[in-house]
Protein backbone atom coordinates (compact mmCIF):
# COMPACT_ATOMS: atom_id res chain seq x y z
CA UNK A 1 0.00 0.00 0.00
CA UNK A 2 2.52 2.64 0.75
CA UNK A 3 4.96 1.82 -2.24
CA UNK A 4 1.83 2.59 -3.93
CA UNK A 5 1.24 5.76 -2.41
CA UNK A 6 4.20 6.47 -2.82
CA UNK A 7 4.57 5.90 -6.79
CA UNK A 8 1.09 7.47 -7.35
CA UNK A 9 2.38 10.78 -5.26
CA UNK A 10 5.41 10.70 -8.03
CA UNK A 11 2.90 10.47 -11.32
CA UNK A 12 0.96 13.01 -9.72
CA UNK A 13 3.34 15.38 -10.04
CA UNK A 14 3.85 14.23 -13.57
CA UNK A 15 1.06 14.75 -14.14
CA UNK A 16 0.57 18.08 -13.34
CA UNK A 17 4.13 18.88 -15.11
CA UNK A 18 2.59 16.75 -18.23
CA UNK A 19 -0.13 19.63 -18.63
CA UNK A 20 2.14 22.27 -18.07
CA UNK A 21 3.99 20.88 -21.20
CA UNK A 22 1.37 19.69 -23.26
CA UNK A 23 0.23 23.42 -22.99
CA UNK A 24 3.56 24.86 -24.20
CA UNK A 25 3.28 22.64 -26.72
CA UNK A 26 -0.23 23.73 -27.85
CA UNK A 27 0.17 27.29 -27.75
CA UNK A 28 1.69 27.16 -30.98
CA UNK A 29 -1.34 26.31 -32.65
CA UNK A 30 -3.44 29.30 -31.87
CA UNK A 31 -3.35 32.81 -33.51
CA UNK A 32 0.66 32.47 -33.64
CA UNK A 33 -0.61 30.76 -36.79
CA UNK A 34 -2.83 33.34 -38.20
CA UNK A 35 -0.48 36.16 -37.76
CA UNK A 36 2.57 33.51 -39.40
CA UNK A 37 -0.09 33.61 -42.07
CA UNK A 38 -0.57 36.94 -42.50
CA UNK A 39 2.91 37.99 -42.56
CA UNK A 40 3.04 35.66 -45.60
CA UNK A 41 0.24 37.61 -47.59
CA UNK A 42 -2.83 35.03 -46.63
CA UNK A 43 -5.98 36.81 -46.48
CA UNK A 44 -8.62 35.99 -43.45
CA UNK A 45 -10.68 33.82 -46.45
CA UNK A 46 -7.39 31.48 -46.72
CA UNK A 47 -6.31 31.53 -42.84
CA UNK A 48 -10.04 30.84 -41.72
CA UNK A 49 -9.86 27.65 -45.14
CA UNK A 50 -6.79 26.42 -43.60
CA UNK A 51 -8.07 26.17 -39.47
CA UNK A 52 -10.91 24.63 -40.54
CA UNK A 53 -8.86 21.98 -41.92
CA UNK A 54 -7.38 21.04 -38.81
CA UNK A 55 -10.73 21.29 -37.11
CA UNK A 56 -12.63 19.13 -39.41
CA UNK A 57 -9.57 16.50 -38.69
CA UNK A 58 -10.27 16.90 -35.68
CA UNK A 59 -13.83 16.69 -35.79
CA UNK A 60 -13.77 13.81 -37.58
CA UNK A 61 -11.75 11.63 -35.75
CA UNK A 62 -12.95 12.30 -32.01
CA UNK A 63 -15.37 9.46 -32.08
CA UNK A 64 -12.93 6.67 -32.79
CA UNK A 65 -9.90 8.61 -31.20
CA UNK A 66 -12.24 8.69 -27.94
CA UNK A 67 -13.10 4.98 -27.98
CA UNK A 68 -9.69 3.58 -29.03
CA UNK A 69 -8.52 5.65 -25.66
CA UNK A 70 -11.33 3.41 -23.60
CA UNK A 71 -9.73 -0.02 -25.34
CA UNK A 72 -6.45 0.89 -24.28
CA UNK A 73 -5.14 -0.45 -20.87
CA UNK A 74 -2.86 2.09 -20.62
CA UNK A 75 -3.64 5.48 -21.71
CA UNK A 76 -0.23 7.09 -21.92
CA UNK A 77 0.15 5.36 -24.86
CA UNK A 78 -2.19 7.42 -27.01
CA UNK A 79 -0.66 11.06 -25.26
CA UNK A 80 2.93 9.23 -26.56
CA UNK A 81 1.58 8.96 -29.80
CA UNK A 82 -0.46 12.42 -30.14
CA UNK A 83 3.07 14.29 -28.86
CA UNK A 84 4.59 13.09 -31.47
CA UNK A 85 2.21 13.85 -34.48
CA UNK A 86 2.52 17.36 -32.95
CA UNK A 87 5.72 17.44 -33.39
CA UNK A 88 6.00 16.80 -36.99
CA UNK A 89 2.91 19.37 -37.38
CA UNK A 90 5.16 22.16 -35.98
CA UNK A 91 8.35 21.37 -38.52
CA UNK A 92 6.30 21.29 -41.24
CA UNK A 93 4.68 25.11 -40.77
CA UNK A 94 8.21 25.96 -39.88
CA UNK A 95 9.43 24.42 -42.93
CA UNK A 96 7.51 26.20 -45.50
CA UNK A 97 4.44 28.32 -44.95
CA UNK A 98 2.53 26.91 -48.26
CA UNK A 99 -0.71 26.12 -49.00
CA UNK A 100 0.14 22.03 -48.49
CA UNK A 101 2.47 22.05 -46.37
CA UNK A 102 0.12 23.97 -44.08
CA UNK A 103 -2.64 22.13 -44.31
CA UNK A 104 -0.79 18.56 -43.99
CA UNK A 105 0.57 19.99 -40.36
CA UNK A 106 -3.39 21.06 -39.92
CA UNK A 107 -4.30 17.75 -40.49
CA UNK A 108 -1.54 15.96 -38.46
CA UNK A 109 -2.59 18.35 -35.40
CA UNK A 110 -6.00 17.83 -35.76
CA UNK A 111 -5.74 14.30 -35.43
CA UNK A 112 -3.80 14.18 -32.56
CA UNK A 113 -5.47 16.72 -30.43
CA UNK A 114 -8.15 14.23 -30.43
CA UNK A 115 -6.58 11.52 -28.53
CA UNK A 116 -4.56 13.76 -26.69
CA UNK A 117 -7.74 15.66 -24.49
CA UNK A 118 -9.51 11.94 -23.64
CA UNK A 119 -5.65 10.80 -22.11
CA UNK A 120 -5.11 13.36 -20.48
CA UNK A 121 -8.68 13.46 -18.98
CA UNK A 122 -8.19 9.27 -18.63
CA UNK A 123 -5.20 9.72 -17.29
CA UNK A 124 -6.46 11.96 -14.68
CA UNK A 125 -9.32 9.62 -14.07
CA UNK A 126 -7.16 6.74 -13.24
CA UNK A 127 -4.98 8.19 -10.67
CA UNK A 128 -8.08 10.09 -8.60
CA UNK A 129 -11.14 8.52 -9.50
CA UNK A 130 -14.48 9.99 -9.55
CA UNK A 131 -14.91 11.53 -6.65
CA UNK A 132 -11.79 13.19 -6.69
CA UNK A 133 -12.11 14.40 -10.54
CA UNK A 134 -13.39 18.27 -9.98
CA UNK A 135 -10.58 19.58 -7.87
CA UNK A 136 -7.97 17.10 -10.04
CA UNK A 137 -9.51 18.92 -13.42
CA UNK A 138 -8.91 22.23 -11.96
CA UNK A 139 -5.85 21.56 -11.22
CA UNK A 140 -4.77 20.20 -14.78
CA UNK A 141 -6.34 23.47 -15.56
CA UNK A 142 -4.44 25.55 -13.41
CA UNK A 143 -0.67 23.88 -14.52
CA UNK A 144 -1.90 24.28 -18.04
CA UNK A 145 -2.87 27.37 -18.19
CA UNK A 146 0.70 28.34 -16.78
CA UNK A 147 2.13 26.61 -19.28
CA UNK A 148 0.29 28.35 -21.91
CA UNK A 149 1.16 31.38 -20.58
CA UNK A 150 5.13 30.63 -20.20
CA UNK A 151 5.03 29.53 -23.60
CA UNK A 152 3.55 32.52 -25.04
CA UNK A 153 5.63 34.22 -23.57
CA UNK A 154 8.82 32.54 -24.99
CA UNK A 155 7.10 32.18 -28.16
CA UNK A 156 6.24 36.37 -28.45
CA UNK A 157 10.02 37.10 -27.74
CA UNK A 158 11.03 34.54 -30.27
CA UNK A 159 8.90 35.21 -33.20
CA UNK A 160 9.74 39.41 -32.08
CA UNK A 161 13.00 39.03 -32.08
CA UNK A 162 14.01 35.88 -34.23
CA UNK A 163 11.42 35.32 -36.47
CA UNK A 164 8.05 34.21 -36.73
CA UNK A 165 9.08 30.98 -38.11
CA UNK A 166 11.24 30.50 -34.90
CA UNK A 167 7.88 29.94 -32.93
CA UNK A 168 7.24 26.45 -34.55
CA UNK A 169 10.82 25.16 -33.74
CA UNK A 170 10.10 26.22 -30.26
CA UNK A 171 7.13 24.38 -30.75
CA UNK A 172 8.47 21.37 -31.45
CA UNK A 173 11.29 21.54 -29.04
CA UNK A 174 8.84 21.96 -25.65
CA UNK A 175 7.42 18.76 -26.49
CA UNK A 176 10.41 16.61 -25.44
CA UNK A 177 9.60 17.59 -21.73
CA UNK A 178 6.61 16.85 -22.20
CA UNK A 179 7.39 13.05 -22.69
CA UNK A 180 9.66 13.20 -20.17
CA UNK A 181 6.97 13.87 -18.05
CA UNK A 182 4.80 11.50 -19.42
CA UNK A 183 7.06 8.80 -19.02
CA UNK A 184 6.98 9.89 -15.33
CA UNK A 185 3.75 8.65 -15.09
CA UNK A 186 2.77 4.97 -13.74
CA UNK A 187 1.15 2.98 -16.29
CA UNK A 188 -2.39 3.35 -15.32
CA UNK A 189 -3.15 0.10 -16.19
CA UNK A 190 -1.24 -0.71 -12.50
CA UNK A 191 -3.98 1.55 -10.68
CA UNK A 192 -6.44 -0.58 -8.72
CA UNK A 193 -9.34 1.96 -9.20
CA UNK A 194 -12.96 0.51 -10.67
CA UNK A 195 -13.58 3.51 -12.58
CA UNK A 196 -9.95 3.87 -14.46
CA UNK A 197 -9.61 0.12 -14.63
CA UNK A 198 -12.93 -1.53 -15.31
CA UNK A 199 -12.96 -5.33 -14.72
CA UNK A 200 -14.45 -7.58 -16.90
CA UNK A 201 -17.93 -7.49 -16.05
CA UNK A 202 -17.93 -3.76 -15.78
CA UNK A 203 -16.36 -4.17 -19.64
CA UNK A 204 -19.54 -5.81 -20.73
CA UNK A 205 -22.01 -3.33 -19.10
CA UNK A 206 -20.40 -0.79 -21.45
CA UNK A 207 -23.16 1.08 -23.06
CA UNK A 208 -22.97 1.19 -26.26
CA UNK A 209 -22.82 4.29 -28.44
CA UNK A 210 -26.85 4.61 -29.67
CA UNK A 211 -27.47 4.24 -25.87
CA UNK A 212 -25.09 6.74 -24.99
CA UNK A 213 -26.51 9.12 -27.85
CA UNK A 214 -29.78 8.69 -26.07
CA UNK A 215 -29.03 10.65 -23.31
CA UNK A 216 -30.45 14.07 -22.90
CA UNK A 217 -27.75 15.66 -20.82
CA UNK A 218 -25.06 14.17 -23.51
CA UNK A 219 -27.32 16.08 -26.21
CA UNK A 220 -28.34 18.92 -24.39
CA UNK A 221 -24.65 19.60 -23.68
CA UNK A 222 -23.52 19.15 -26.95
CA UNK A 223 -25.87 21.28 -28.48
CA UNK A 224 -24.52 24.02 -26.00
CA UNK A 225 -20.63 23.31 -26.80
CA UNK A 226 -21.71 23.71 -30.62
CA UNK A 227 -22.26 27.24 -29.76
CA UNK A 228 -19.69 28.60 -27.59
CA UNK A 229 -17.19 26.87 -30.37
CA UNK A 230 -19.46 28.68 -32.92
CA UNK A 231 -19.10 31.99 -30.87
CA UNK A 232 -15.49 31.53 -29.70
CA UNK A 233 -13.23 29.60 -31.90
CA UNK A 234 -12.82 32.63 -34.53
CA UNK A 235 -12.85 35.24 -31.93
CA UNK A 236 -8.91 36.21 -31.04
CA UNK A 237 -8.13 34.90 -34.95
CA UNK A 238 -10.09 37.65 -36.37
CA UNK A 239 -9.04 40.27 -33.84
CA UNK A 240 -5.39 39.49 -34.02
CA UNK A 241 -5.31 39.44 -38.10
CA UNK A 242 -7.59 42.83 -38.62
CA UNK A 243 -6.30 44.99 -35.60
CA UNK A 244 -2.31 44.19 -35.87
CA UNK A 245 -2.35 43.62 -39.74
CA UNK A 246 -0.62 47.27 -40.08
CA UNK A 247 0.80 47.47 -36.82
CA UNK A 248 4.22 46.75 -37.39
CA UNK A 249 6.28 46.14 -34.44
CA UNK A 250 5.03 44.68 -31.86
CA UNK A 251 2.66 42.17 -33.24
CA UNK A 252 4.34 38.86 -32.10
CA UNK A 253 4.32 40.64 -28.01
CA UNK A 254 0.70 41.74 -28.45
CA UNK A 255 -0.59 38.32 -29.67
CA UNK A 256 1.39 37.13 -26.97
CA UNK A 257 -0.21 39.11 -24.30
CA UNK A 258 -3.19 37.80 -25.37
CA UNK A 259 -2.98 34.86 -24.78
CA UNK A 260 -0.85 35.28 -21.06
CA UNK A 261 -3.71 37.25 -19.73
CA UNK A 262 -6.57 34.90 -20.16
CA UNK A 263 -4.40 31.81 -19.00
CA UNK A 264 -3.16 33.88 -15.92
CA UNK A 265 -6.96 33.75 -15.10
CA UNK A 266 -7.39 30.62 -15.78
CA UNK A 267 -4.82 29.86 -13.84
CA UNK A 268 -6.14 31.48 -10.74
CA UNK A 269 -9.94 30.59 -11.30
CA UNK A 270 -10.18 26.64 -12.62
CA UNK A 271 -9.38 25.33 -9.12
CA UNK A 272 -12.41 27.50 -7.67
CA UNK A 273 -13.81 26.29 -10.96
CA UNK A 274 -13.67 22.40 -9.78
CA UNK A 275 -14.51 23.02 -6.47
CA UNK A 276 -17.62 25.41 -7.33
CA UNK A 277 -18.76 22.78 -9.54
CA UNK A 278 -19.15 20.18 -7.05
CA UNK A 279 -20.67 22.35 -4.43
CA UNK A 280 -23.44 24.42 -6.31
CA UNK A 281 -23.69 22.54 -9.38
CA UNK A 282 -22.71 22.45 -13.01
CA UNK A 283 -25.32 24.73 -14.39
CA UNK A 284 -24.18 28.34 -12.59
CA UNK A 285 -20.64 27.81 -13.23
CA UNK A 286 -21.48 27.12 -16.67
CA UNK A 287 -23.70 30.00 -17.24
CA UNK A 288 -21.31 32.21 -15.81
CA UNK A 289 -18.53 31.06 -18.03
CA UNK A 290 -20.67 31.46 -20.91
CA UNK A 291 -21.97 34.49 -20.62
CA UNK A 292 -18.37 36.19 -21.15
CA UNK A 293 -18.94 35.11 -25.05
CA UNK A 294 -21.39 37.79 -26.32
CA UNK A 295 -19.74 40.49 -24.22
CA UNK A 296 -16.47 39.59 -25.11
CA UNK A 297 -17.57 39.63 -28.99
CA UNK A 298 -18.93 42.94 -28.48
CA UNK A 299 -16.11 44.66 -27.28
CA UNK A 300 -14.04 43.48 -30.10
CA UNK A 301 -16.56 44.81 -32.85
CA UNK A 302 -15.75 48.33 -31.37
CA UNK A 303 -12.14 48.35 -30.73
CA UNK A 304 -9.42 49.64 -32.86
CA UNK A 305 -6.24 49.79 -31.09
CA UNK A 306 -4.38 46.73 -30.79
CA UNK A 307 -3.50 47.34 -27.41
CA UNK A 308 -7.13 46.60 -26.76
CA UNK A 309 -7.19 43.39 -27.24
CA UNK A 310 -5.45 42.69 -23.88
CA UNK A 311 -7.79 43.91 -21.59
CA UNK A 312 -10.85 42.42 -23.62
CA UNK A 313 -9.09 38.94 -23.74
CA UNK A 314 -9.81 38.92 -19.77
CA UNK A 315 -13.25 37.35 -20.70
CA UNK A 316 -11.54 34.78 -22.24
CA UNK A 317 -9.74 33.37 -19.35
CA UNK A 318 -13.15 33.57 -17.73
CA UNK A 319 -14.72 31.41 -20.38
CA UNK A 320 -11.91 28.88 -20.50
CA UNK A 321 -11.69 28.46 -16.96
CA UNK A 322 -15.28 27.20 -16.68
CA UNK A 323 -15.29 25.27 -20.28
CA UNK A 324 -11.69 23.70 -19.95
CA UNK A 325 -12.94 22.13 -16.32
CA UNK A 326 -16.32 21.25 -17.52
CA UNK A 327 -16.51 19.45 -20.32
CA UNK A 328 -14.24 16.39 -19.06
CA UNK A 329 -16.53 17.09 -15.43
CA UNK A 330 -20.17 16.26 -17.14
CA UNK A 331 -18.46 13.44 -19.63
CA UNK A 332 -17.73 11.93 -16.06
CA UNK A 333 -21.21 12.87 -14.68
CA UNK A 334 -22.69 11.37 -17.91
CA UNK A 335 -20.48 8.41 -18.62
CA UNK A 336 -17.70 7.42 -15.93
CA UNK A 337 -19.85 4.86 -14.38
CA UNK A 338 -20.73 2.96 -17.72
CA UNK A 339 -17.57 2.56 -18.99
CA UNK A 340 -17.47 4.84 -22.19
CA UNK A 341 -16.20 8.21 -19.98
CA UNK A 342 -13.26 8.83 -22.97
CA UNK A 343 -16.06 7.59 -25.75
CA UNK A 344 -18.33 10.73 -24.44
CA UNK A 345 -15.11 12.96 -24.16
CA UNK A 346 -14.57 12.46 -27.79
CA UNK A 347 -18.39 13.07 -28.72
CA UNK A 348 -17.89 16.23 -27.16
CA UNK A 349 -14.83 17.12 -28.74
CA UNK A 350 -17.38 16.33 -31.81
CA UNK A 351 -19.66 18.97 -30.82
CA UNK A 352 -16.46 21.71 -30.24
CA UNK A 353 -14.99 20.57 -33.82
CA UNK A 354 -18.45 21.60 -35.42
CA UNK A 355 -18.76 24.93 -33.71
CA UNK A 356 -15.18 25.68 -34.64
CA UNK A 357 -15.58 24.87 -38.28
CA UNK A 358 -18.61 26.79 -38.58
CA UNK A 359 -16.77 29.64 -36.72
CA UNK A 360 -13.41 30.15 -38.44
CA UNK A 361 -14.67 29.29 -42.13
CA UNK A 362 -17.93 32.15 -41.26
CA UNK A 363 -16.06 34.40 -39.45
CA UNK A 364 -13.73 34.65 -42.11
CA UNK A 365 -16.35 34.41 -45.23
CA UNK A 366 -18.39 37.88 -43.49
CA UNK A 367 -15.40 39.09 -42.66
CA UNK A 368 -13.71 39.36 -45.99
CA UNK A 369 -16.90 40.47 -48.05
CA UNK A 370 -18.78 42.45 -45.10
CA UNK A 371 -16.50 43.39 -42.57
CA UNK A 372 -15.14 42.66 -39.27
CA UNK A 373 -17.71 44.41 -37.31
CA UNK A 374 -20.72 42.44 -38.76
CA UNK A 375 -18.68 39.14 -37.97
CA UNK A 376 -18.26 39.83 -34.59
CA UNK A 377 -22.04 40.49 -34.19
CA UNK A 378 -22.54 37.21 -35.59
CA UNK A 379 -20.48 36.03 -33.44
CA UNK A 380 -22.09 37.57 -30.13
CA UNK A 381 -25.66 36.39 -31.23
CA UNK A 382 -24.22 32.62 -30.90
CA UNK A 383 -22.86 33.19 -27.97
CA UNK A 384 -26.01 34.80 -26.35
CA UNK A 385 -27.57 31.44 -27.96
CA UNK A 386 -25.62 29.48 -25.70
CA UNK A 387 -26.46 31.07 -22.69
CA UNK A 388 -30.17 30.93 -23.42
CA UNK A 389 -29.85 27.40 -24.18
CA UNK A 390 -27.98 26.32 -20.70
CA UNK A 391 -30.47 28.84 -18.72
CA UNK A 392 -33.55 27.24 -20.20
CA UNK A 393 -32.70 23.59 -21.04
CA UNK A 394 -29.39 22.82 -19.82
CA UNK A 395 -30.25 19.93 -17.02
CA UNK A 396 -28.10 19.95 -13.62
CA UNK A 397 -25.84 16.82 -13.74
CA UNK A 398 -24.04 17.02 -10.38
CA UNK A 399 -26.72 15.27 -8.03
CA UNK A 400 -26.38 11.38 -10.05
CA UNK A 401 -22.76 11.90 -9.70
CA UNK A 402 -22.38 12.70 -6.16
CA UNK A 403 -24.31 9.93 -5.41
CA UNK A 404 -22.16 7.89 -7.20
CA UNK A 405 -18.81 8.99 -6.15
CA UNK A 406 -19.84 8.86 -2.37
CA UNK A 407 -20.56 5.34 -2.91
CA UNK A 408 -17.56 4.53 -4.84
CA UNK A 409 -15.91 6.36 -2.68
CA UNK A 410 -16.51 4.05 0.24
CA UNK A 411 -15.02 1.44 -1.13
CA UNK A 412 -11.94 2.84 -2.96
CA UNK A 413 -9.40 2.71 -0.17
CA UNK A 414 -6.38 2.87 -2.65
CA UNK A 415 -7.84 5.93 -3.81
CA UNK A 416 -8.44 8.03 -1.10
CA UNK A 417 -5.16 8.55 0.34
CA UNK A 418 -3.30 8.85 -3.14
CA UNK A 419 -5.16 11.45 -4.01
CA UNK A 420 -5.34 13.48 -0.45
CA UNK A 421 -1.49 13.34 -0.61
CA UNK A 422 -1.25 14.57 -3.90
CA UNK A 423 -3.70 17.41 -3.35
CA UNK A 424 -2.21 18.74 -0.30
CA UNK A 425 0.47 19.65 -2.61
CA UNK A 426 -1.66 21.94 -4.38
CA UNK A 427 -2.81 24.26 -1.84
Amino acid sequence: MTGRTLVTARSLRALDWLNFFVANVQTGFGPFIASYLASHKWTQGEIGMVLSVGTISAMVSQVPGGAAVDALRNKKGAAAWAIGAIILSAMLLAISPTVLPVIAAEVFHGFASCMLTPALAAISFALVGRANLGDRLGRNARWASIGSAVAAGLMGLFGEYYSPRAVFFLTAGLAVPALIALAMIQRTDTIELPKAAPTPEQVERRESLRALLRDKRLLLFAACIVLFHLSNAAMLNLAAGEVTAGMGDNVQLVIAACIIVPQAIVAMMSPWVGRSAERWGRRPILLLGFSALPIRALLFAGISSPYLLVPVQMLDGLSAAVFGVMLPLIAADVAGDKGRYNLCIGLFGLAAGIGATLSTTAAGFIADRFGNAVSFFGLAAAGALAVLLVWAAMPETRDAAAGDGNGDGDGDGDGAPVTDRGGSTAR
